[in-house]
């Protein structure tokens, strides 16, 4: 775990305590999130107290066993038809050990989510990502340097103008082999999301 900067800890306290609204809205505990994500109950605690900085792969667990989506915990509700990110205040979400950032810029509301990344690899760094949720689906666009995607067992290497659509309900990684660094965007749909757990209510 890094030690976390002013805007992390800032941001960590933010996304802990839009998740314990989210479980209390819900009457939920801590131990009935935790099984529904799939993660500790100490990790819960610890997000709610904003004293970690949870992965990406955390956030996206807890994100949809409320049924909220990801951008949903890192932004205040939005009631206006549209939403101004100003340049520098996405959400840094993921800091490599080299200085790489994976930001998440915009995003829109459930329950079908999109997001909308900006993501910078330094010189031999990835990020590995488990499968995400049925259905979730991302587009991958390099603007400068190279970046290697693996989808499952493929892999493809993409220099700056190409762009890729893959599965992200499959384990994936990007990476950067080389020496210079490497910037791409991503765009993520995640369709549905709480829609298992509204069937589950409607069938209890």
């Amino acid at each position: 775990m890094h030690l976390m900067d002013e805007g992390a800890e800032s941001l960590a306290r933010a996304i802990g305590a839009r998740v314990k609204q989210e479980r209390k809205s819900r009457g939920w505990t801590l131990d009935q999130l935790a099984v529904s994500a799939g993660v500790s109950r100490r990790m819960v605690v610890n997000v709610e107290q904003g004293s970690v900085n949870p992965s990406v792969g955390t956030l996206l667990r807890l994100s949809d066993a409320l049924g909220v989506g990801l951008p949903a915990l890192v932004q205040p509700p939005n009631p206006l038809a549209a939403k101004l990110t100003p340049r520098g205040e996405g959400a840094v979400l993921w800091t490599g050990e080299q200085g790489g950032q994976g930001v998440l810029v915009a995003g829109t509301e459930p329950p079908d989510v999109v997001e909308l990344w900006d993501w910078t690899l330094a010189a031999g760094e990835q990020h590995a990502s488990g499968p995400h949720s049925d259905g979730t689906r991302e587009l991958l666009h390099v603007q400068g340097g190279t970046v290697v995607v693996t989808v499952g067992n493929d892999s493809f290497e993409l220099q700056a103008g190409d762009a890729l659509s893959f599965r992200g309900d499959i384990a994936h990684a990007y990476a950067n082999t080389t020496a210079d660094s490497a910037r791409f965007s991503l765009t993520v749909f995640e369709p549905g999301v709480g829609a298992a757990h509204r069937t589950e209510s409607r069938n209890a």
